[in-house]
């Protein structure tokens, strides 16, 4: 009886521990959106020595995002809770897992060129990841408590379709800029197609999409939290990048939008 009693306290304190990491991002999501008022994420067109010597782009992508796959893999396999049984747990899961096989091990290597990734940057990268994919999927496997029907409900169901056309958005507007560059071609070109005819971020728009889905499916401080975090960053880059595409390209389409269409 007092083992049981010490396996329940224990679960009570690691699931009130994933809350606080949830309330912690969603403070630095106002901290990282106050600072991004001043400066730019340091990365790509915007890299800058002053945040430490560049790493390989390829490398770091794979390397920051590879903690996101592999710890949801490890908390999943080892997990001994019967949430992991569960057909809404099991769903969520594969989204998130899903969206890192590809942003881990498939999109590094199909990269073309492109300028290193400062250290900072790659550090903060490595370290969210690391965080974020404990929080996710510790809690999806662990606490998260769904009943089978779950599925069923409207906001399950919108949360899915969002997330899946969230990632096939996300897909095509990177293959639509991996293909900007002819081989040995360097410089920056005006892209075209797809949703990039609307807005100047439409992969940061796929991305974005992709886990406001994903938090309305899973209905949860930590889910709602990554969602937050992912639309202050990425919002963040696609107001830069539509001002950075303004000022270097005098036929640069005057009535694209950064980030909505048509409106913003």
């Amino acid at each position: 009886m007092t083992s049981f009693l010490r396996v329940i306290s224990s679960e009570e304190e690691e699931l009130y521990l994933l809350d606080c990491m949830a309330y912690l991002m969603l403070f630095m999501a106002v901290c990282t959106l106050v600072s991004l008022r001043f400066e730019n994420v340091p990365y790509g067109r915007y890299a800058s020595s002053k945040y430490g010597f560049p790493v390989n782009v390829k490398l770091a992508w794979c390397v920051q995002e590879l903690p996101s796959l592999l710890i949801p893999l490890y908390l999943t396999v080892s997990a001994t809770s019967v949430k992991t049984s569960v057909l809404p747990n099991q769903l969520l899961i594969a989204m998130f897992v899903c969206h890192y096989i590809q942003r881990a091990i498939i999109y590094p290597f199909l990269i073309r060129g492109g300028k290193g990734t400062p250290f900072v940057s790659f550090a903060l990268a490595l370290l969210f990841c690391l965080y974020n994919g404990y929080m996710q999927v510790r809690y999806l496997s662990h606490y998260a408590d769904y009943r089978p029907h779950w599925v069923t409900h409207p906001l399950f169901i919108l949360g899915s379709v969002l997330w899946l056309v969230g990632w096939l958005l996300n897909l095509h507007s990177d293959h639509i800029l991996r293909n900007l560059r002819k081989p040995g071609e360097t410089g920056y070109k005006i892209p075209r197609g797809g949703m990039f005819e609307y807005i100047s971020g439409a992969n940061f728009l796929g991305e974005i999409t992709e886990w406001v889905g994903f938090a309305l499916a899973g209905c949860s401080v930590q889910s709602a939290a990554f969602a937050v975090f992912t639309t202050v960053v990425l919002t963040s880059r696609a107001v830069a990048h539509h001002k950075w595409y303004l000022s270097k390209f005098e036929d640069y389409p005057k009535n694209r939008k950064a980030l909505i269409p048509f409106l913003m």
